[in-house]
């Protein structure tokens, strides 16, 4: 199938690790943001492939893995009130707040009704079947998903569908990734950028990030051949010295990004500071409903605000997304926490470093 399968060929594949084996010099660390990168790393062995002198770590491009305890147990309040119809994608459900998890609303005692639904458009129908009770969808995600879940809003206020409404957790790529580099505990040389992000935003925001951080930025895809060359270029930069933003996924992304989206994006939300699971709060790094659009933001509908809650102490979530640790160096993996009993949502998104390494079975103890 072309524009698939000869991404997958294994020769092309050898073909591109045996280049890298030939250029590297020096240690070089990289880091893939995205987590579907990660769980191809991990299932085609690339990692395996390289050079030792070529270490990758994994970033924070995983929107399920990202959100904070006390977002979701705001979902969990709101899901098990009387009269609610709480929507959301199935990855969410079994995310663990600090009491509970959606998926134990669905199933307590109480029957919340919560559904799984696969588009935002699917929830603003169930509200305009419903007029009687309130449906909320949980706008979670990166900047792929914004434009789809900001076209909802704007569709539900078009409609006049008063009884929905979006309890909000998007964040955004270049500010995570300059609070990475920004760290003292910084080991991240290079970056493997996220294609389907760089698809609906373009590249342009990652250009002052590689210049004034001196860092490689290459914006990469998802199948074997694709992430290869993202590293060949990426530790080819390096060796030379160099510090650009390359794009050899240019069959997907262009530099300005898609224009009718953004300008959906930047219409219906406006950019604000956003708390990141195991990370903490970074300035400008989230979105939140732009006015005109307030009246469709559930945590306000619902008055959770004032919600809040503690990280699991013994989770290491944080430290895996922000490519310190690998999840076999957390003490809980595979063993107090797994995908039937996890700790953290790492273990539970099916772009979490931790599934990725517990499902292909990479170094347990």
């Amino acid at each position: 199938m072309k524009y698939v399968d000869e991404y997958r060929d294994a020769a092309r594949t050898r073909r591109t690790a045996r280049l890298i084996h030939r250029l590297v010099r020096r240690p070089w660390t990289l880091m893939e943001v995205c987590g579907g990168q990660t769980h191809a790393i991990v299932r085609f062995g690339i990692d395996e492939l390289l050079p030792k002198e070529v270490e990758l770590v994994h970033g924070p491009g995983c929107p399920v893995c990202v959100t904070p305890v006390e977002l979701v147990d705001k979902a969990v309040e709101i899901a098990s009130r009387e009269g609610v119809i709480f929507c959301s994608f199935g990855d969410m459900l079994r995310v663990p707040g600090s009491r509970k998890t959606l998926f134990a609303v669905k199933a307590g005692s109480a029957g919340g009704d919560v559904r799984i639904v696969y588009s935002p458009m699917d929830a603003l129908k169930i509200a305009e079947e419903n007029p009687g009770r309130e449906v909320v969808f949980f706008a979670v995600g990166f900047e792929t998903t914004a434009p789809a879940n900001a076209m909802a809003v704007r569709e539900a206020r078009r409609r006049g569908v008063q009884n929905f409404s979006v309890l909000v957790s998007h964040v955004l790529v270049p500010p995570a990734l300059e609070a990475i580099l920004s760290a003292p505990d910084n080991r991240v040389q290079g970056f493997l950028a996220a294609g389907h992000v760089c698809a609906v935003m373009g590249y342009t925001e990652y250009e002052p990030l590689a210049s004034k951080y001196r860092v490689p930025i290459v914006v990469t895809g998802f199948e074997p051949v694709d992430i290869l060359q993202g590293i060949f270029l990426c530790v080819k930069q390096l060796e030379e010295g160099r510090a650009e933003v390359e794009n050899p996924y240019a069959r997907v992304v262009r530099r300005p990004g898609n224009r009718p989206a953004i300008d959906l994006i930047r219409e219906v939300f406006r950019v604000i500071p956003r708390k990141w699971r195991g990370v903490g709060e970074i300035p400008s790094s989230g979105l939140g409903l732009a006015e005109g659009y307030e009246a469709f933001d559930a945590e306000k509908r619902f008055d959770v605000a004032s919600v809040t809650a503690e990280e699991s102490a013994e989770c290491l979530s944080g430290l895996v997304l922000r490519g310190i640790k690998k999840p076999y160096e957390c003490g809980a993996f595979g063993v107090r926490c797994n995908p039937s009993s996890p700790l953290g949502a790492t273990m539970v998104s099916s772009e979490g470093a931790c599934a990725a390494y517990f499902r292909y079975r990479r170094n347990f103890r």
